[in-house]
């Protein structure tokens, strides 16, 4: 059966190595189960938006597992989903922008919003537009989009390190008492995944993140209180998203906005790991990559089922790359990953120990954000009206501390420069109808 559902022969593969390929990559994203709940139960200033932690956490773990089946058994490729890291910021600011609309229930609609984007993105996958929307967003602002919330998931890992703090007269500034308890965890950490990834350890974060946990008990900050226990209640965010109050917030265009932010950052993550995935794995035959649109369609799904569960946008892992590296070729890898996900939510007390105390998981967030970095490089800087949006895009999301503002900016400047510079027909009418709904945005509200 699963010679006939997987081709692993024509693959040049065994169960045996997919089985180490799934571990690997399992290891390696594993942090999302301790990161995720982290950042969705509360706000950038450390008020609870709503979402239960622990509720969160089981649905992190099972629409990584639902996906990430489906991803195997459906598409037969070694790629791995969870909520997308800069998704849930994101989705953490859109809560944030909901609740100054004056709307109680802010939680609830931006599940609701996930949940459009999501159905937004099935049914491109499935009438094969994605190449359109893809083409015609510049490689540059792209490529800014992915600096930018990497720089700004680093500057919220130092925040919750207790390395940055607020100042009035300069916004923030270095901890005066920084030889504390939590920076030392913090730069324990720090050291630890960075060693372990400069060594080319597998799973490194995770290890470093459970690293961090004993020195943290050790130090007497958090308290064992288990490990496994029976999986707690997804009750409190199953079903909970309000698809109708979306299109109740005023202003309307509001909702809009998010809704196609979150549709396009699905859109550009999932191609862009599939491509490097599958370039890496040698799938990708004449520029083409076979079954890519179940792929997508699978990545769409998740999303929808993740929304449904209670957490932010599902997307594909770039860390797949690493059970690529250690020999899956298969979707029976993506089997398997999907399998430790469904054991995972019996380490609730465990997740919930090491998640709830920032200091243990800022390390993962400045390590995913310098992973980030990497794509200062494909933006074309020599022609201006490319790096300039890249530029406002890269600092407009950290120093608003606002992805949604910063791509705003980066979306109104791109077509602006492509005018005042008589270069019209270098950017497509949707580019000159994304800036035009950004600009409203700001105009009406």
């Amino acid at each position: 059966m699963l010679e006939r559902t997987f081709k692993l022969k024509e693959n040049r593969t065994c169960v045996r190595t997919e089985l180490i390929a799934g571990i690997t990559t399992f290891l390696t994203m594993a942090y999302i189960i301790f990161v995720n709940p982290a950042i969705l139960s509360v706000n950038f200033n450390g008020t609870p938006t709503g979402l239960d932690f622990n509720a969160v956490m089981l649905a992190t773990c099972l629409s990584a597992a639902i996906a990430t089946f489906i991803m195997g058994a459906y598409a037969n490729y070694p790629i791995a989903q969870a909520p997308g890291m800069g998704e849930n910021f994101f989705f953490v600011s859109v809560i944030g922008a909901i609740s100054a609309l004056g709307v109680a229930n802010a939680w609830q609609v931006a599940l609701g919003i996930v949940f459009i984007a999501g159905l937004l993105f099935l049914i491109i996958s499935l009438f094969n537009v994605r190449e359109t929307l893809i083409k015609v967003i510049s490689p540059s602002l792209k490529n800014g989009i992915a600096v930018g919330i990497g720089i700004f998931i680093a500057f919220l890992g130092l925040q919750n390190a207790n390395i940055l703090i607020s100042n009035p007269g300069t916004l923030v500034q270095l901890n005066n008492n920084i030889i504390n308890v939590e920076t030392g965890i913090f730069a324990f950490g720090l050291v630890v995944i960075s060693i372990l990834l400069i060594r080319k350890i597998k799973g490194a974060i995770f290890i470093g993140i459970i690293l961090s946990a004993v020195f943290s008990m050790v130090l007497g900050k958090i308290k064992f209180t288990g490990i496994v226990s029976i999986p707690p209640s997804i009750a409190p965010t199953f079903f909970k998203m309000d698809i109708i109050g979306v299109f109740k917030l005023v202003p309307i265009h509001e909702a809009l906005s998010f809704i196609i932010i979150l549709l396009f950052m699905d859109i550009f993550d999932t191609t862009g790991t599939i491509v490097g995935v599958g370039e890496q794995a040698g799938f990708i035959k004449n520029n083409k990559l076979p079954r890519a649109n179940k792929a997508l369609i699978s990545d769409a799904i998740g999303t929808i089922t993740g929304a449904c569960l209670g957490t932010s946008t599902v997307t594909s892992y770039i860390e797949s790359a690493s059970g690529v590296e250690a020999g899956g070729r298969t979707g029976l890898t993506a089997v398997f990953v999907s399998l430790f996900f469904v054991l995972a939510i019996f380490f609730s007390p465990l997740v919930k120990m090491i998640g709830m105390f920032k200091p243990i998981t800022a390390p993962a967030l400045v390590i995913v954000g310098a992973m980030m970095m990497k794509n200062v490089v494909k933006i074309d800087w020599d022609d201006y009206t490319e790096s300039i949006p890249a530029f406002l895009t890269i600092v407009g999301i950290p120093l608003t501390c606002s992805i949604s503002n910063g791509l705003a900016f980066g979306f109104i400047a791109y077509p602006m420069c492509k005018v005042f510079s008589g270069r019209l027909k270098d950017a497509s009418w949707l580019v000159y109808l994304l800036g035009a709904i950004f600009l409203l945005r700001y105009i009406l509200f």
